[in-house]
Parts: structure tokens; sequence; C-alpha cells
């Protein structure tokens, strides 16, 4: 079963991330080059060809950099020289500079637009991969899975960490091609002077020493600016979920500041890491030029003491400005592994996560109301505790209503979603038509049984997509689900019936409006089982009779459908054909409503109690 199997790997994925932040950052601070690469060698293998394409563009783009100090040097030898030599120019070599210098030009802009158009492609399509990855990820794991992590981290999941990931293929293919470029350059300056070479190359030590440091002291930093990133959406989505209860209970700058807090944090620790950025960066730049100086210096007496030309020391020295090209490339590259690092081991956790459902081939062929079994259902929230429901049995015959009754916290809406399939038993089974739930085919379920829970979810749409959610339904069909509901009289009333938009949430309308779109977006499926969590607790006593009488009528002139609901008022409670008393997971007592009003005092003074605060409320 999924949710024996699932469990424990959930628990273990929340014990592991209290120790994020000192996991990934000693592992950042210890590998982080290492695990930048790792990560690249992921969308390098996916997207083949497109990096390629972009780094043989860069490459061109650097060999032909490289060709300009050949060039260079070459025009000084035979054009500069000469001229302040003799006085005169060739004509003929002039030309020869210009048409030298323009084809390495224009070349080089093949290289710049192939490399430029192949990193931001192969980039944005390793985005687009990882989010539909993720995406589809969290549809296949169970509401087990979800009910551990908070939403603000799943939506972080999804957006800055996949993009802090792939960040660094945008300076990829520019630093692979580089490479190349500083190869040449390199053999390039040995050849025009080894002395200049190895004085101008002296600089590259300290630039990989930059670079350790830059890394030791900006990873920590990275990773703990990822994880706030994904607390400041949480408390955003909290905010802006609850805003009700936070207009209505004055809370604005509470959660102003709660917001505030963390983003303050997120500012600070940003903001010394570009600290250090911004101390890498210029150290980074200076050194190559450094290095010009020195080369200019101690080339400046070689040409003296006759043991190079000129030209030689021009090549050199602008080599070594080549070569800052490729330094600074690097760099780039290797400055953005901590956050990719961090950014991929978060995604991964995600896309790792097991616990999918399993789902058998079975269809069911059966027309009319649904024959529900519950047979010993044994769950828990915590397999380490103690069992929220506890050896359940009880049957909805065919065209039935069974109505659900217990205190709060008795698992009546934890019954509700394992009828309904969110999450399965620990032990016992939930038989449809004599199949059991997890040998029915994918999504044959949902074409069966349908579930209205106790807070309703409306979509900032109009009522026709809040009842349809985007199926091929016609408007009879909406409009007959809504007489069934109740809803009918008040959407005919608003400006564009089904037409008008309900706003986000449905704040236009009341709760017990938004109650009866909810239900009538269930009876529009004609489910064969409807499961009712007191989905008409906002709904006065003679609407909600209404409906139940039409439920049991079948919306729609349809078969009736099996009827499941979890019941408070009596009014609905006498309506059912059997009653069924949960008290701390265990039944403890069914049979009709009034047999169980003469028979069980517990029962008896449970409904009651219902019915003397109602009336109190009233």
């Amino acid at each position: 079963m999924s949710s024996t199997t699932t469990s424990p790997v959930a628990d273990a994925e929340d014990a592991g991330n209290e120790a994020d932040d000192a996991l990934v950052g000693s592992r950042s601070r210890a590998a982080t080059t290492w695990d930048g690469f790792k990560v690249l060698g992921v969308a390098i293998r996916r997207e083949p060809w497109v990096f390629t394409i972009s780094t043989v563009g860069s490459v061109l783009f650097g060999a032909l950099t490289v060709a300009d100090a050949w060039a260079l040097g070459w025009a000084t030898d035979h054009v500069l020289t000469p001229a302040f030599t003799t006085g005169e120019t060739d004509a003929s070599m002039l030309w020869a500079v210009l048409a030298i210098f323009l084809g390495i030009a224009l070349l080089r802009a093949v290289g710049i637009v192939a490399r430029r158009v192949g990193a931001g492609l192969m980039q944005y399509r390793m985005q687009a991969h990882t989010r539909r990855a993720v995406s589809r990820q969290y549809l296949r794991l169970p509401m087990a899975w979800h009910q551990r992590h908070p939403t603000g981290e799943l939506l972080s999941n999804v957006n800055s960490d996949v993009e802090a990931a792939w960040s660094p293929i945008a300076p990829l293919p520019m630093a692979v091609g580089t490479i190349a470029m500083m190869v040449i350059a390199v053999a390039q300056m040995f050849a025009s002077d080894v002395v200049l070479a190895v004085v101008g190359l002296a600089v590259f030590p300290a630039v990989v020493g930059s670079n350790l440091v830059f890394q030791r002291l900006s990873s920590p930093l990275m990773t703990r600016a990822q994880q706030l990133r994904a607390e400041l959406s949480e408390i955003a989505h909290e905010s802006f979920d609850g805003a009700m209860v936070v207009k209505t209970l004055g809370r604005e700058q509470e959660e102003t500041a709660r917001f505030g807090a963390v983003a303050h944090e997120l500012r600070r620790t940003n903001v010394r890491a570009g600290r250090i950025r911004a101390a890498f960066d210029p150290a980074l730049a200076a050194l190559p030029n450094i290095a010009v100086l020195v080369v200019l210096a101690v080339g400046v007496g070689r040409v003296e003491s006759g043991a190079i030309e000129a030209g030689a020391v021009v090549t050199v020295a602008y080599l070594l400005t080549v070569v800052a090209f490729p330094i600074r490339s690097i760099g780039w590259l290797l400055g953005n592994f901590p956050a990719s690092v961090v950014g991929w081991e978060r995604v991964s956790r995600v896309l790792d996560a097991q616990g999918s459902m399993a789902h058998g081939e079975t269809r069911l062929e059966a027309a009319g109301g649904a024959h529900l079994e519950v047979d010993a259902l044994a769950y828990s929230y915590d397999e380490s505790g103690t069992a929220l429901l506890r050896e359940v049995s009880f049957t909805v015959p065919p065209g039935r209503t069974i109505a659900l009754v217990g205190a709060t916290a008795s698992g009546k809406s934890t019954l509700t979603s394992l009828v309904t399939r969110l999450v399965d038993p620990q032990g016992g089974s939930i038989r449809l038509d004599g199949v059991d739930l997890r040998d029915l085919a994918e999504g044959e379920l949902a074409r069966s049984v349908a579930v209205v829970p106790q807070t309703p979810f409306l979509f900032d749409d109009t009522v026709r997509g809040n009842v349809t959610l985007g199926a091929e339904v016609s408007d009879e069909d909406v409009w007959a689900a809504l007489r069934a509901a109740q809803a009918d009289g008040f959407v005919a009333a608003l400006p564009q019936g089904l037409d008008t938009r309900l706003g986000e949430r449905g704040t236009s309308l009341s709760g017990g409006q938004r109650q009866r779109i909810s239900l009538a977006r269930a009876l529009v499926r004609r489910p064969r089982l409807l499961v009712l969590d007191d989905a008409t607790s906002a709904v006065d006593p003679e609407v909600e009779g209404r409906i139940l009488a039409a439920l049991r009528r079948g919306p729609a002139g349809d078969e009736q459908p099996s009827l499941l609901v979890v019941a408070y008022r009596k009014a609905t409670i006498g309506l059912a054909d059997e009653v069924v008393h949960l008290d701390a997971g265990r039944i403890v007592a069914r049979g009709t409503h009034a047999d169980l009003l003469a028979t069980s005092p517990d029962y008896a003074r449970l409904v009651n109690a219902y019915e003397t605060d109602e009336e109190q409320t009233r």
C-alpha cells in the first residue's frame, strides 16, 4: 500500500530537512566546484546538440579573439614598425590589414551569436523541463507527502530553486570556449617569448586562490539565501491565503512584521554575498591587468637588449588581456556554482521523493448508485502513534444515504479522504462495487466518486468555469447541477449569470453560496457515489433539506447516487437511511437516527448538543 511505503520516506525527509543548513553548507564548502560540474553534466546530457552548437560558437569566438593578437603583432612588425622606420606606408599592406581584421571580426560575430543563442536556449529549456518534471512529481506524489511539506517550500522548489540550479548555463558555453581560447593564447605566448609568457602566467595561481576563497565564503550564504526565499514564499502564501483572517482580526501589522523579518534577513544575506562578490570581481579583473604591466616593463628591457622584437611584446601583452577574459568567464561560472548546487539539491529532493500511488487495471462498468464497502479500516497520520481510525467497517448500499456522526477529531474527515483515496489505509480495505480502490485503473475512481469538502475552494473564474473546471459540459447540465445544489436562483441574479467572475476564492459570494457552487461542481459530473464532508454547514437548514432531497432524487433526473454524508444537524441526519456513530476512531453505534436516539445516550447527547448550540447561535 502506498502510504505504508511512503510515510517512512517522508519522515526521513523531514528529519533530513532539520540538518539541511549544516549538511549542504559543509558539503558546498568542501566540493562546490565538483558538485557544480555534476549539475552542469545533467544539462549537457539532456541538451547535447544545443550545448555543442553554443560551444562551437564560443570556440570560434575564442580562436578568432586570439587571432586578433596575431594580426596585431603581424601589423606591428610589417606595417607600423616599417612606417616609423622609413616614414612611408604601403597601401596594399594597409588593405591587407583591414581585410584581416574585418574577416576576423565578422567570423567572431558569428561565434558570439551562436554562443549566446545556444546558451540562452539551453538554460531556458532546462528550466522548463525541470519545472515540468517537478510539477508532474507534485501531481504523482500522494497527499501524505504533500501534508508534510509547506506550500511555500513547494512554490520555491518549482520557481527560484529551478532558476538557481541552471543559472551557470548562461556562462557555461563561453567558459568552455574560452578554455580553448586560453590554450591557444598560452601556446602563442610561449611561441612569442618564453620569458614574457612565464612572467605573465604567474598570475594564474592568484586567480585560482581567489576563486577558492570566494567559494568558501559565499557557499554558506547562498545556501541560506535559497532557504530564506522558501520561507519568504511560505509566509507570503499563508498571508494571502488567510487574507480574511488577517483583516478581520487586525493582524496586518503582525503579518507585515513576520514577512519583513525574513525579508530583511534575506536582504542582509544577499548583501553579504554581494559584498564578497563585489570584492572578488575587481580582484579577478585587476590581476591580469597587473600582469600586463609587469610584462610591458620586462618586455621593454628585452626589446632594448635585442632579445625580441617589439611585436612580440605587443602580442604577449595583448594575449594577457585576452587571457583575462577566459579567467573572468570561468570566474562567472564558478561564482554561480554555490547557488546552483543548493537549488539543485532542493529540486532533487522533490524529484527523488518516493511514494506514488499505484493503480490497477480494473474498470467499473456498473451504472446507478455505487456500492461502497469499508472493511476493518485502520489509519494513522503518525505510524509510531495511536491509530486515528481502528477496525472501521460499514457499507453504503447503492442509492442509499449513510450519515457519519461524531465529535470533533473522531476521524470523519479522514474517513472521507480514505474513501476518495487521497490517502491509503494502513490496514483493512475499501471496495467500490466489490473492487479494492487500489485495483482501480488510474482516473476510474474520479469518474465514479465526487467529494465536496468542508471548506469550498473556488477559483478566480466564472461560475461556469468553477462548475465545469474546463470539462466539456453543456450549459443545460450546468444549470441542472446548480438547481440540485439550490444555487440556480442566486446565480441567475448575478450580473452576467454563468459568465460572472467570482473573484479569488469566490470572495464575492457568501459562505453558503460558495458551498453550493462547490456542490454543483461535484454534481455536474454525475457521480455514482457522492461524499459530503459537512458540505452544507454554511447553508440554512431549510435550504439544506431541499439540497439533500434533490440529491436523493438524483441530479437532472439521473439515477440516485449513493451518499456518504458527514452531518451534524438533526434534520440532515434524519434524512439518512442509516447513521454510523464514530467515537475516537471506532464505530460505537449504527442504525437509524430514531433508533440511536432511543438506544445510545452518547449519540443523543452529541446530536442534541449540536442542535442546542445551533439554536443559541441563531
